[in-house]
Order: structure tokens, then C-alpha cells, then sequence
């Protein structure tokens, strides 16, 4: 007996089909483990709606939702990390720099900006953690010092919106020098009187938080944000010990004093503006 191809049956009415999904229509709470549509969190400040935990957002992303109506002027774009060291690992430092540099559509990991927040003119210093995890070596030192420099030739107060996993240990010594480098910068500015507002996102550790993430005239840190030089498991591991509950995430730093208010994404920018009116005097 002949074996005959049978039609797959039609799908009745009423009966479920398979539907392909689109990449990116679904977003899952890293947090809470919430699913929801993905322009449901967009719309939300790319914060979570059930349980208010904060998804990481690029640099550009951020400077459209500080800026007044989203527009800024970048400026020193085109600075460059070299590689003195010829450093090289499982890659080479060089070959990095390309990899991250395509796919971010920047030369290194932070963006500097100025425009206007609320009418008053501000310059912006903003990382990137897509570029090697925020990393700062040579170019993000010497970018946030220029953007102290030109805040102070313009008097107008700097903001720095720090995401970073620390020094980058490709640039050796080199990215060490960076912290004292720009902490000289910033003193000038106190010097002068110009305020300067640290903004600390998750993660924010390493020589950044042990330099200008932590020198703010004003601390600011988003909810539940990894702050902190070592990491928990490190020192755990170290002094042999269970560290308290929310160790390092920005409620448990306000509470000793470390930061000087968490505040959520949705008041990020009226915040800073009223900060920037009392030092300005302008508040009522």
C-alpha cells in the first residue's frame, strides 16, 4: 500500500494560530521580572511601571531629557583614546576602541554638551556605558575637564551624569592620573564659585566614584543605583563578612549621608532646574 501526503489541515474558525512575535515588542522588569510592551517602558522614561526600577539609557537619550525641548550643541567630539600602551589582552586595545567607536557612533564613552535647562545655560558632561562599560581612561578625563574649564570661562554651572564601571585598566596609570586631574579641575570652579551638580546612575563605582562622581556641590543619585568603589561581592569576600541589605544602592547612601537626595528619572530635570535657580538666586 501506497503511503499518500495528507494536507495539513486547515485552521479552523475559533482555533489558535502561531504568530511570530516581533523582535523588541516585549520588555522584561530586571527587577520585578514584569513583562510589558516595550513602548510602555519607552513612554515611561524607560523606567519600569509596576515597580519603579530604572533601565539603563544612552547618553543621547539623556541629554534629550535634561536639555530644554532636547536640544544642545556637542562639543570636543572628536577627542580620541590612543593606545601608549599597546595594550593587549584576549584583544587588542586598539582593535576595542574601533569594535565600541562603531557601535555607539562615539569616540569614547562620554558626551559633552551645552544648551539651556529652564532658561539658564548649563554644560552637560554625560557617559556612556555602551563604550566599554562607561570606562573612564584618557578621553573621559580630559573631556570632563574641558567641560570644567569651559564652565568656567563661561560661568555657567556643569552637571556630570555618571555611569561607569570604574578606571579602564587598558590605559593603565594613565586613566589613574585622570581622577586627580579632574578633581584639580573642579576645585577651580568651587574657587569661583560655580556650581557644580553630580548626577550618579546605575552602576556608578571605581576611580569615578572615588573622583568627580562624589564632588558635587549637590550629589544626586537615581533610585535603587550600584554606588560604590569595590563591589559588594569584593568586599564581602574581603572582610569576611554579610554586608546590610541595599549595601551601596543609592537609598542606603542617603541614609549615611553619601549622596544628598535619590530622585526618580521623571523629576531628574525639574529638580536640577530648581537647584540651578537657588544658586542663581532666582527662586522664590
Amino acid at each position: 500500500m501506497w503511503f499518500r501526503r495528507k494536507k495539513k489541515p486547515e485552521a479552523q474558525s475559533g482555533e489558535e494560530r502561531a504568530v511570530r512575535v516581533p523582535e523588541g515588542l516585549w520588555t522584561k522588569c530586571e527587577s520585578c521580572g514584569q513583562i510589558m510592551f516595550s513602548q510602555t517602558v519607552v513612554e515611561n522614561g524607560q523606567v519600569c511601571p509596576k515597580c519603579n526600577y530604572h533601565f539603563r539609557i544612552s547618553a543621547r537619550d539623556r541629554l534629550d531629557s535634561l536639555f530644554d525641548e532636547g536640544a544642545y550643541e556637542e562639543f570636543d567630539a572628536e577627542v580620541s583614546s590612543l593606545d601608549p600602551l599597546e595594550f593587549k589582552d584576549t584583544k587588542r586595545y586598539a582593535d576595542r576602541l574601533v569594535a565600541y567607536q562603531r557601535q555607539t557612533g562615539l569616540k569614547d564613552a562620554i558626551i559633552n554638551a551645552r544648551g539651556t535647562m529652564g532658561g539658564s545655560q548649563v554644560i552637560i558632561s554625560c557617559m556612556e556605558y555602551a563604550f566599554m562599560g562607561g570606562s573612564m581612561g584618557s578621553v573621559v578625563g580630559e573631556k570632563i575637564t574641558r567641560a570644567a574649564e569651559a564652565s568656567l570661562r563661561l560661568g555657567c554651572p556643569l552637571i556630570v551624569v555618571s555611569c561607569s564601571g570604574g578606571a579602564r585598566m587598558q590605559e593603565s596609570v594613565l586613566s589613574l592620573m585622570q581622577m586627580g586631574k579632574v578633581a584639580a579641575a573642579l576645585a577651580r570652579l568651587h574657587e569661583a564659585r560655580i556650581p557644580y551638580i553630580s548626577v550618579m546612575t546605575d552602576p556608578t563605582t571605581g576611580g569615578v566614584t572615588a573622583s568627580f562622581a562624589m564632588l558635587g556641590d549637590v550629589n544626586i543619585a537615581e533610585p535603587k543605583a550600584l554606588i560604590g568603589f569595590a563591589g559588594p561581592r569584593v568586599i564581602e569576600q574581603t572582610i569576611r563578612q554579610t554586608l546590610p541589605e541595599g549595601f551601596q544602592r543609592s537609598e542606603f547612601l542617603l541614609e549615611k549621608g553619601m549622596v544628598d537626595m535619590v530622585v526618580h528619572r521623571s523629576q531628574m530635570r525639574p529638580t536640577i532646574i530648581s537647584l540651578l535657580q537657588i544658586f542663581s538666586g532666582k527662586s522664590d
